[in-house]
């Protein structure tokens, strides 16, 4: 651990959870997850706002309406099969099928319901729709090397 401050082009790495507006946890990772602030990341912008000035063993909340965050729920990208159409292996709630349009783009979908001989696939994020909170704690702090400050970090610094 080090007293430095969170600020630009520092590897932070945090603990977080992610709870949706009933108070259920969405996702947890107590073990730390480093990015590099300031820098290539996939933190939200008002998350690593929040944190920034922030020290080892501070926590911040920030909530975040969909808009910002997984956007609105589309029902476009929701598709009801028989689920005698949808090949074995995906019959199952959480199943992930890669599918490819016209245009060559791919999405993921997810097994969202089997219910009375349908299969639903969603391939909306599982959050989208949802107002966020996330609480974050700083539990470390260093200094980015050249490399990390071009590209951010692609794995976990172990100490």
């Amino acid at each position: 651990m080090t007293d430095e401050l969170v600020s630009k082009n520092k590897v932070v790495g945090i603990t977080y959870a992610i709870i949706d507006e009933s108070g259920a946890i969405l996702e947890q990772s107590d073990l730390p997850m480093y990015y590099v602030h300031g820098g290539p990341n996939e933190m939200f912008k008002e998350v690593e706002a929040a944190l920034d000035g922030c020290s080892p063993g501070d926590s911040v909340e920030v909530v975040i309406p969909p808009e910002k965050a997984f956007g609105y729920h589309d029902p476009a990208l929701t598709f009801t099969d028989d689920i005698d159409n949808v090949p074995p292996q995906f019959r199952r709630v959480g199943a992930e099928v890669e599918m490819q349009n016209d245009r060559g783009e791919v999405r993921s979908f997810f097994v969202s319901r089997i219910e009375d001989g349908k299969l639903t696939l969603d391939g909306n994020h599982p959050f989208a729709g949802k107002t966020l909170t996330y609480a974050v704690t700083v539990v470390d702090i260093r200094d980015a090397s050249e490399q990390e400050e071009r590209n951010g970090v692609s794995m976990p610094i172990i100490h």
